[in-house]
C-alpha cells in the first residue's frame, strides 16, 4: 500500500475532520497497518488491497469478527469499516506487550489461556470461513508455485514431513471447530488495565481449537514442557495422550504454514524488517528439521 493513497483512505474514513497523522506499524501480504490521531484520538487503521490478497481474505468475514470480539471486549472496538475496499478502522488500544521469556510466566499462560477460551467461545459469523492446516498448506503452496525457495534447500522434505502430519491429525476424527484468531503473537496481543486484547484478526476463521495454543507456543519459540502447561492450562484439566499427540501435530503443521508465509513475504520488499524475517524464519525450519521424521515429537512436542 502506498503511503499517498493511505493518507487519502485516512482522511475519508478516520473518524473526525482535521489533518491526520499516520505512522506504520506493521505489514503483511499486501496489506500495512498504521496508527492514525486525529482531532487529539487514537485509531488503527489496516489497509488491504483486497485484489491482490484474493481467496485468502474476506474483508466482510473479518469485519463481522471484529464487531463479535470488539463487543466482547477481547478485541479492538470497531470504528469504521469498508469491506470492499479493504479499510478497518479501530479504536487504538492501549496496552503493554509481552516480549521473550515474559510469555511463559505461569500467570500469563493462565491470561493467554484464558483469551483463547474467550475467543473460542465466540459464535461464529455466517456463512462461516472455515480453514484447515491443508488448506493453507495448499493455498500458500499455489502462491509459491514452482520457484526455487529461497529459505530451504530440500523443500521436498518438509513437505514429505507436513503430508505426515495432516494424516495424524486426521486419524483423530473430527474435532469441534471453534473460531481461531489463528495469528496470535507478542505484537498482536497487548495487556489492558482491563485484560487481554487481540488485535488484528485479518486470518480468523474456523479450526480446530487447538489451532491458537499452538500458535502461541510456536510464535514465542516454547519448549515441549511449556507447550504442554499451555495445553493443560487452555483445557482447564491434565491432556490425554491423543490430545498431546493432535496438539504437537497441530504445532508443527502451524511453523509449516508459517515457514510457507515466510517464503513469500521474503520475496516483497519488505524493508527493514528483511533481516529479521529471515532469522525467524532460519529458526521455525531448524525446528521443523528437528522433528522432521515420521512420529518424532508427536507426543511430546
Amino acid at each position: 500500500m502506498r503511503e499517498p493513497e493511505a493518507q487519502r483512505l485516512a482522511r475519508l474514513h478516520v473518524p473526525g475532520g482535521g489533518p491526520v497523522r499516520l505512522l506504520r506499524v506493521g505489514s503483511g501480504l499486501a496489506s500495512g497497518t498504521y496508527r492514525a490521531e486525529r482531532d487529539g484520538a487514537s485509531y488503527s487503521l489496516r489497509v488491504t488491497d483486497v485484489a491482490a490478497r484474493g481467496g485468502s481474505f474476506d474483508a466482510h468475514w473479518e469485519h463481522a469478527v471484529c464487531e463479535l470480539a470488539g463487543a466482547a471486549r477481547i478485541g479492538p472496538e470497531v470504528m469504521r469499516a469498508d469491506p470492499a475496499a479493504g479499510v478497518l478502522v479501530c479504536r487504538w488500544v492501549e496496552g503493554r506487550a509481552w516480549q521473550g521469556a515474559a510469555a511463559a510466566q505461569p500467570r500469563k499462560l493462565a491470561a493467554i489461556a484464558a483469551l483463547m477460551r474467550a475467543i473460542h467461545a465466540l459464535p461464529q459469523p455466517h456463512p462461516a470461513r472455515a480453514r484447515s492446516p491443508a488448506d493453507w498448506i495448499a493455498h500458500y503452496e499455489r502462491a509459491i508455485g514452482s520457484r526455487p525457495s529461497i529459505l530451504t534447500q530440500e523443500p521436498a522434505t518438509l513437505r514429505t514431513a507436513a503430508a505426515r502430519r495432516l494424516e495424524t491429525v486426521a486419524g483423530f476424527g473430527r474435532v469441534a471447530p471453534a473460531l481461531c484468531h489463528s495469528d496470535l503473537h507478542a505484537l498482536n496481543v497487548v495487556e489492558t488495565d482491563a485484560g487481554l486484547v487481540a488485535l488484528d484478526w485479518e486470518y480468523a476463521h474456523v479450526a480446530d481449537p487447538f489451532w491458537d495454543p499452538a500458535g502461541w507456543s510456536c510464535a514465542n519459540d516454547f519448549s515441549a514442557a511449556q507447550r504442554r502447561d499451555l495445553l493443560r492450562r487452555y483445557l482447564q484439566r491434565a491432556p490425554s495422550a491423543e490430545e498431546l499427540a493432535r496438539f504437537a501435530a497441530l504445532v508443527w503443521l502451524y511453523d509449516y504454514v508459517c515457514l510457507l508465509w515466510s517464503e513469500i513475504y521474503l520475496r516483497e520488499d519488505a524493508g527493514a524488517s528483511i533481516r529479521a524475517a529471515r532469522q525467524r524464519a532460519a529458526r521455525i525450519e531448524a525446528r521443523l528439521r528437528a522433528a522432521s521424521g515420521p512420529t518424532a515429537g508427536l507426543a511430546a512436542n
